[in-house]
């Protein structure tokens, strides 16, 4: 029998759970459980998160990060590597920045019962999104 080889990416789209590191301004990395969105097709990552957080403000000061995500019984992990963009917050319950969480929102879990109470909380929230486009992806297989 034939083991199949190891696949960060495969953990990384099936992973709802993740640990994203930011830089911080003295340098040191800040780290943030966060839900993260792999979209393999277009090899990029996407996490919502609120304005106003350590990680929004790192990210917009420095783009750089890494997200980590492990097997349900540890025996892998993935990290991936890249550069971010944040859109948002946004202002406006139908404008640019709400439409891409709404965006986000359809591809990480379908559709939503209710598009107006969730972009009403988008707004009032202050919710960003980040997108991380994936430079590098490494992981392994432990067990």
């Amino acid at each position: 029998m034939t083991a199949t080889p190891f696949q960060p990416r495969a953990l990384l789209a099936e992973s709802r759970l993740g640990v994203l590191a930011t830089i911080k301004s003295d340098g040191r990395p800040q780290l943030s459980p966060v839900m993260p969105f792999y979209d393999r097709e277009a090899d990029v990552l996407y996490v919502s998160m609120t304005e106003g957080r350590a990680k929004t403000a790192n990210l917009r000061r420095d783009p750089r990060a890494a997200l980590e995500v492990t097997s349900a019984d540890g025996g892998s992990w993935a990290t991936a590597e890249g550069t971010v963009t944040l859109t948002g917050p946004g202002t406006e319950p139908h404008g640019p920045e709400v439409e891409a969480l709404v965006r986000y929102y359809r591809l990480a879990t379908g559709e939503h019962p209710d598009w107006d109470e969730y972009r009403s909380v988008m707004v009032s929230d202050r919710r960003v999104l980040m997108t991380m486009s994936v430079d590098h992806v490494y992981g392994a297989k432990l067990r």
